[in-house]
């Protein structure tokens, strides 16, 4: 449980201290004097000294002062008299945890010991965490993440922390800003690395394949099912799954993914055995959530299952002090890739880079070097190299206002209107082909069909 010293001229004291520690499970050293407890530092660290403030020739004091010298980590606690209080408290100023007057309770340095050796731990812990988040920073590169904002060292400081953990992770942000570089960051530095990083894009599986492809069929169970198939949470057995788009999943399913969340078991389709899976699962989204909740198109149990450990990945507009490095690393995975010699940037082309709001986010970012270096000409990408690339990018949202009236609004049903008539709109355009008209409002098919029945809005309204 931990290493101790005890230090004590007293020699009842000090074998009353050391038996009881021993049978609390402490690996107990002690020491009748000053110099002797001083020959015992300098040859061992222990985690707590707990030593007597009044001796002779060697104090209290300057055990601690030696301590704090060869182990500033060590725990060091006070033993005094009621008579040399004073003495204690001046201790407790030149590093002492705590000082304990005697006579004392023997629950009372019970406890103070656990607390002492929590606080170490925790202590430890914490340079532990700080030491990693600084040599992964120190490059500008962890785990495929690029970058040294503050909004990417906080990402970096919840990785570290919850890396080994068991929970949930929900991973939110507009697309290409790394969403799955994260998941796969988190999985490689947990102890399931060298296990399975299965990727599953929820949006690309058609709406009835989903129950065969992530829990497995057996033979017979449909229609072209001619023999067993393992499912994709049994393929990432003992390692992580990251459901990337996971608010595109079919209401239908969202339960029996539910279930597997809270059983951390799977059914193959047509099978009757629960089948055990060890796995970590880390979900994405560029939606919100909360609204799909609101409006019906998701599960509120799923989603409080799935938003244990929330982390939001900011646009690349939001860290710009990043994009001197991501351009750095294109600029050398493109010249790599393609043989070209680009020793780097101009500044009048970094500024543009730098100013540039990046719809895309990175991956627009990314074409626009590897289009500045397949075309261009010269050791250096300069501003006329990176314009066209820069202008072929989705245009910016313009800003909508409007006033409110003196005499107030009635926000929701203004909004509603406003809703249904886009939706008639973009049905008028497109012939009621609801398919297209969905892509008009960038809405995913579900979601467009979910706000038709909502307005009750049949071809009647034409």
């Amino acid at each position: 449980m931990g290493k101790v010293l005890v230090v004590d001229d007293e020699r009842g004291m000090r074998e009353f201290l050391t038996i009881m520690l021993q049978k609390e499970g402490y690996d107990v050293t002690s020491a009748g004097s000053g110099k002797e407890a001083l020959e015992y530092i300098a040859q061992k660290a222990y985690d707590i000294v707990i030593t007597d403030v009044r001796m002779p020739h060697i104090t209290g004091v300057d055990v601690l002062k030696t301590v704090k010298e060869c182990s500033p980590e060590t725990v060091v606690i006070i033993l005094t008299a009621y008579a040399s209080t004073e003495t204690a408290v001046e201790a407790m100023k030149q590093g002492a945890y705590d000082y304990i007057t005697k006579p004392f309770k023997v629950e009372e340095i019970k406890l103070i010991v656990r607390n002492a050796l929590e606080k170490r731990r925790l202590r430890e812990e914490n340079l532990l965490l700080k030491r990693k988040i600084q040599e992964w920073t120190a490059s500008g590169l962890i785990g495929g993440i690029i970058g040294k904002s503050p909004a990417i060292v906080r990402i970096i400081e919840i990785m570290v922390k919850i890396a080994d953990s068991p929970s949930d992770v929900l991973i939110t942000g507009e697309s290409w800003t790394g969403k799955e570089l994260v998941a796969r960051a988190i999985h490689n530095y947990s102890y399931r690395k060298d296990r399975p990083f299965v990727a599953i894009n929820c949006s690309a599986i058609p709406e009835g394949l989903f129950e065969s492809e992530l829990f497995g069929h057996i033979k017979g169970a449909f229609t072209g099912a001619i023999s067993a198939r393992d499912g994709l949470f049994e393929t990432a057995n003992g390692g992580t799954i990251f459901l990337d788009e996971i608010g595109d999943i079919p209401q239908n399913f969202q339960v029996k993914l539910l279930r597997v969340l809270e059983d951390k078991t799977v059914k193959r389709v047509g099978g009757n055995q629960d089948i055990k899976i060890d796995v970590r699962i880390v979900v994405a989204t560029n939606k919100d959530l909360k609204k799909a909740v609101a409006e019906g198109s998701f599960r509120e149990d799923l989603f409080y299952r799935l938003d244990v450990i929330p982390i939001e990945v900011p646009p690349l507009r939001e860290r710009k002090e990043d994009i001197p490095l991501l351009v750095e690393h294109f600029v050398s995975k493109y010249c790599r890739i393609l043989g070209h010699e680009v020793k780097g940037v101009s500044p009048e082309a970094m500024q543009r880079l730098t100013a540039h709001l990046w719809n895309g986010n990175v991956r627009e970012l990314e074409n626009v070097i590897e289009r500045a270096i397949t075309l261009g000409s010269g050791p250096v990408i300069e501003l006329k190299h990176i314009e066209e690339g820069l202008q072929r990018g989705v245009p910016h949202k313009k800003d909508f206002s409007m006033d409110i009236p003196s005499e107030g609004m009635d926000l929701e049903g203004l909004l509603q209107d406003i809703e249904k008539d886009l939706l008639l709109k973009a049905l008028d355009r497109t012939r009621w082909v609801k398919k297209d008209a969905a892509e008009l409002l960038s809405l995913d098919f579900r979601s467009f069909r979910y706000r038709l029945a909502k307005y009750n809005i049949s071809r009647d309204e034409e």
